[in-house]
């Protein structure tokens, strides 16, 4: 398999037209035979990618006080605990910051404040921070975050995550690939057995099969 998804990245990258921006390359999975109704069987997976993104993630945190400012001192955003009332109260702006960044932290206490007013904007779209104990440097946590892709069904079959760029090299993108294939085979009963068909392309290149034999 593994000699299957570089030929996919190798042909991936040499369709692609050339853009004006890096470009992400995606793997998309098509699974079979698993009951998605039962949250239990669906798939949700954090990982850490052995040669990081690609680029630079956007991350912000709710904190005041210490928290905050060790936040800004590591290049996060950060908004106070009045943002978050401010956010419930204009939900366009909610869902323009649920975009502009990959993911979210937060001081503990905050967290039933963010729940009330953000929830229904971060939940959705898989957003909720992540809360950070009062012993922990948020910047720790955030460069482990850098590197990260979360991996996720929902009750659908198909799904796909990034797991680099353009920008990267071939054994760099190989190894991303490879970690995220592992992973999600690994999650399914019967491993590739599950899988209907897999993808691989760049953000607006045209997809490219992985022959999958079962």
């Amino acid at each position: 398999m593994e000699e299957k998804i570089s030929n996919a990245i190798k042909a991936a990258i040499e369709a692609a037209p050339e853009r004006k921006f890096v470009e992400s390359v995606d793997i998309s999975f098509t699974i079979k035979d698993v009951d998605l109704k039962n949250p239990t069987n669906r798939i949700k997976e954090e990982i850490r990618l052995p040669s990081g993104r690609g680029r630079e993630l956007k991350i912000a945190m709710f904190a005041a006080g210490e928290a905050a400012t060790k936040a800004k001192a590591a290049g996060i955003a950060v908004f106070s605990p009045q943002d978050i009332e401010d956010f419930g109260g204009k939900k366009g702006q909610a869902k323009k910051v649920a975009n502009q960044y990959d993911f979210f932290l937060s001081e503990v206490p905050h967290m039933g404040l963010i729940g009330r007013y953000l929830g229904v904007v971060l939940g959705p779209r898989g957003k909720m921070p992540r809360p950070v104990p009062p012993t922990l440097d948020p910047a720790v946590l955030a460069a482990g975050l850098s590197s990260t892709v979360v991996v996720k069904s929902g009750d659908r079959m198909t799904f796909h995550a990034s797991f680099g760029t353009v920008k990267q090299s071939h054994e760099e993108l190989l190894a991303n690939a490879m970690e995220v294939y592992t992973r999600v085979t690994n999650k399914l009963e019967r491993g590739i057995g599950n899988i209907r068909s897999m993808f691989i392309k760049t953000s607006m290149g045209p997809s490219q099969r992985i022959e999958v034999i079962n």
